[in-house]
């Protein structure tokens, strides 16, 4: 970058947005005049591509340059090892640098946060203090052992439902406004900065404040609908056309109130004459499902409302301009480190994954995703070489699994094991096709050219498109050890609680599991 270059950047992570619900990517509701704003003056992306449909291994990703098989932060091992972090890689760059959110994986026992000088979440339920301490290292104990894992999966579906108890009802309080104040208060006592927000208004459950509830879902009961995804995906909730309008409304409030958070953090920005000497990234790290493909939420799946996600970027080597070539969320770690002007791979801590800065991956550089001249290539580019197909992998989601599973046995209903519930899953997608790898059931693939809301499933026949696309899954699967051929097993006992150390025994007596 030239010395000229923008000195701070600004990155944003709408959790759980949609690309089609937002103005810029053409939604009919006007749910984000300040994005839209934004975007006359940022790059638009229209084909960007998550890792993986869920936050906690696209987190991992977009601070580590990592694909989630290679950083290994998932459901069944939730939290980041053994990788120096962009935080890490920029404070000692000389950067300050903070984190704010109020997301439950982005905290101090998950590793996502190492090496923010700033930090702070503010989920209501299980604050950072408590998830550095004892509640981390008992959730490290139990997810270290097999046989204790479903044990974990009960504190976490604790706390998913405290959080929707405290959290739900008229007087829902979002923290996004406590987010932008200390980003801003962060930005007051910096010089040359890094930082990082999730704002978490679109993940459910949905209270949107009243100004946006009344403009998009005015009179919806946020207690009246379904706010819980694995009651529908269980099959025992059933939910009709009338009630999907009034879910998507909230959802769209939500969004709305987002974007007048972002747009006062912006005009703060200007105000300050900081804006200019900003680069900003805004993205979502996955979407969600209202009933497409007779699923809700944000598992079990890899279709495009979950992985094709809003991406726009604002620096002065990127022309106000759209965009439709293939782009992964992993190329921003290179991006952020590129609009710094921070070469990076070196190693934090002895021993650690360290992911240099590679201008292929960088979405300033001439020469962005031309993988056929990487000399040691990782498996996105070794598999792509032309840049043409971003890669999502799914670990098989243990958390949410337990929580469909305790809906559907309150129902009378039993889940068959070989379904896309209990499946891992990997995909590889170009803006035209999409191959998607599933260990439990038939593989699925779509010809996203002519069919973008994959309606038509052409796996198994005789397409050429979708030949190439398969063939470059299997080359990433190679490279990252190996295609998911196997189930994995589909039980997660909790026989083994005399295993558990007396600290880990005493948290769950704490919570209501144990005597």
């Amino acid at each position: 970058m030239s010395s000229d270059a923008p000195g701070n950047v600004l990155f944003v992570v709408m959790d759980t947005v949609r690309a089609d619900h937002l103005t810029p990517y053409g939604y009919d509701r006007p749910t984000t005049p300040g994005l839209a704003d934004f975007a006359d003056e940022a790059t638009v992306f229209e084909e960007a591509v998550a890792p993986a449909p869920w936050t906690l291994p696209v987190h991992a990703s977009l601070f580590t340059g990592l694909y989630p098989s290679q950083h290994g932060a998932d459901q069944e091992n939730p939290y980041l090892e053994g990788a120096t972090t962009l935080a890490e890689t920029l404070s000692t760059a000389g950067y300050d640098t903070a984190c704010y959110s109020s997301n439950a994986w982005i905290t101090p026992y998950t590793h996502l946060t190492d090496g923010f000088d700033a930090q702070d979440n503010f989920f209501e339920v299980m604050p950072g203090d408590l998830l550095s301490g004892p509640l981390a290292r008992a959730w490290k104990t139990m997810n270290d052992n097999d046989r204790l894992r479903a044990i974990a999966d009960k504190l976490v579906s604790l706390g998913n439902v405290a959080h929707e108890y405290f959290a739900g009802g008229e007087g829902a309080d979002s923290k996004t406004p406590a987010v932008i104040d200390r980003t801003q208060s962060f930005i007051e006592d910096s010089d040359d900065w890094f930082a990082f927000i999730n704002l978490m208004d679109a993940h459910l459950p949905y209270h949107p404040p009243e100004e946006f509830a009344e403009e998009f879902a005015p009179g919806v009961d946020t207690t009246a609908v379904c706010q819980n995804s694995k009651e529908f995906n269980s099959g025992a909730r059933d939910i009709d056309d009338d009630e999907w309008a009034d879910i998507r409304g909230l959802y769209d409030a939500e969004i709305a109130h987002i974007d007048a958070q972002l747009t006062r953090l912006f005009d703060w920005l200007k105000e300050r004459g900081e804006w200019e000497d900003t680069t900003v990234i805004v993205c979502a790290d996955h979407g969600e499902l209202h009933g497409e493909h007779d699923l809700y939420g944000h598992e079990f799946c890899l279709y495009d409302p979950l992985v094709n996600v809003p991406l726009l970027v604002k620096h002065p080597e990127l022309s106000a301009d759209r965009r439709t070539d293939t782009v992964e969320l992993v190329d921003l770690y290179h991006t952020v480190l590129d609009a710094l002007d921070v070469d990076g791979g070196d190693p934090a801590t002895p021993g650690d994954t360290a992911v240099p800065r590679d201008p292929t991956r960088s979405l300033l550089a001439d020469d962005y995703r031309a993988f056929d001249g990487v000399t040691d290539p990782d498996p996105g580019q070794a598999a792509a070489p032309g840049g043409d197909y971003g890669f999502v992998e799914y670990s098989r989601p243990v958390v949410e699994l337990k929580q469909l599973e305790e809906k559907a046995a309150a129902a009378g209903i039993d889940l068959p094991e070989d379904s896309r519930f209990y499946s891992r899953m990997r995909a590889a997608r170009s803006p035209d096709s999409k191959y998607v790898r599933i260990d439990r059931i038939d593989d699925e693939a779509y010809r996203l050219d002519t069919d973008p809301d994959e309606r038509t499933d052409l796996a198994g026949t005789d397409d050429d498109v979708l030949a190439a696309t398969e063939r470059a899954l299997a080359d990433f699967e190679s490279d990252v050890g190996g295609a998911w051929t196997g189930a994995a097993a589909a039980d997660v006992t909790d026989d083994a609680v005399a295993d558990m150390d007396d600290e880990a025994q005493e948290r769950l007596r704490d919570l209501g599991y144990l005597e």
